[in-house]
Parts: C-alpha cells; sequence; structure tokens
C-alpha cells in the first residue's frame, strides 16, 4: 500500500468558532487517535485531497512540528451540502498491531453475462478489513469473469491469504442485472413451457 504525506500544526485553539476560522483559511482541523494520547492539529485541506479522493486505500506519513507518526484516515465528516471536508480523525498505527480498514472493492474481469446484454452492479464500494500494517491491501479485487445473468459474487468468492474479511460471506459484492426488456422477453419464451 503506498503512503501519501501529509504535515500538520497542533491547534492553539478549540472550538467551533477556532474550527472555523481554520476552515475559513483552507485549513481543515483534525484529531490524531492511537498513541499515548489525542493530538489536536490542523493541516491544508490541498494536501488531504489525494488520501480522500481515491480509488486505493493508503496509509499515511504524518509530521506534525517535527513529530513523525504512520497512520491511517479513520473517520472524516463532510458538510451535507457543499462536501467540503469539515474534520478528519486519522488513526495511529504499528506493525506488531492488526489495524482494520475500509478497503475499496476493485471489480475485475468481464462477465458472460453483460456481453448477454446484462448491467453489471457494484454492491459494495469498500469491505472492512483486518491485517498487519504490511499485509493490508490497497484494494480488494472481485473477479467477475464467471458471472451470467442473474448471478453474482459474494464476500465468500473472494480470495484472501494475508488478512482477513470483516463482513458476512454470504453479502453479495457485485452481480449483473437482468435488463426489465430482456428479463419480460424471456418470461414470453418460458410462459408456455410453464402453462404445460
Amino acid at each position: 500500500m503506498n503512503t501519501i504525506e501529509i504535515t500538520g500544526n497542533k491547534r492553539a485553539n478549540l472550538g467551533k468558532i477556532a474550527a472555523k476560522k481554520l476552515r475559513n483559511d483552507a485549513n481543515t482541523p483534525c484529531v490524531l487517535y492511537g498513541g499515548k494520547g489525542q493530538i489536536q492539529f490542523y493541516t491544508p485541506v490541498a494536501q488531504l485531497k489525494d488520501l480522500v479522493y481515491t480509488a486505493d486505500a493508503h496509509f499515511v506519513h504524518l509530521t506534525i512540528e517535527g513529530e513523525a507518526y504512520r497512520c491511517i484516515l479513520q473517520d472524516i465528516q463532510f458538510h451535507p451540502v457543499s462536501d467540503a471536508i469539515l474534520h478528519v480523525d486519522f488513526l495511529q498505527i504499528f506493525d506488531d498491531k492488526p489495524v482494520k480498514m475500509q478497503i475499496p472493492v476493485h471489480v475485475v474481469g468481464k462477465a458472460p453475462g453483460v456481453t448477454k446484454g446484462g448491467s453489471l452492479a457494484k454492491k459494495l464500494r469498500k469491505l472492512p478489513i483486518s491485517a498487519y500494517p504490511k499485509d493490508m491491501p490497497a484494494h480488494v479485487a472481485i473477479d467477475v469473469s464467471a458471472l451470467d445473468l442473474g448471478q453474482m459474487a459474494r464476500v465468500r468468492d473472494i480470495k484472501t491469504t494475508q488478512y482477513t474479511i470483516l463482513a458476512a460471506p454470504g453479502i453479495p459484492v457485485a452481480s449483473v442485472e437482468i435488463p426489465r426488456a430482456l428479463r419480460s422477453a424471456t418470461s414470453k419464451l418460458e410462459a408456455p413451457e410453464q402453462s404445460q
């Protein structure tokens, strides 16, 4: 998994007024958890874009006033209207401790059902994963090359060795949906057989 560099400064003042001023100056209030104590800091919003708006998960090399921390994005709050980043929580990680992350799902392969007129539907954007930092994947691949019309790939179909998926095995991850026009045409063809 790739690492993104982020630098921050400790917050001198806490509270809503101070946070609003930071955001007006194109900064984002943040908190680092997981170490000896919480660290309240801020970072320019521009530094967060490669971490937030991406198709893969990343580790973060966070430097706060000269102190370096290895961490992950734990939680993020967006403005309900503008979608601006309001607040970010980071979690410090250590090589000898498993970590839980929401990892993006990537669909690979070409489903035969799509060639027959079906549409591929991605049911999950991310999956909860537990792994040691060295084994954490940047994304989870789900192979759809065996899916025909009406079939789906589930969590249990994902091959894992170095990490654990913390989701029920039967949850659908991707499926080939049968379009309404194709479904009605199929049912008309099957209707005489059903009436016999």
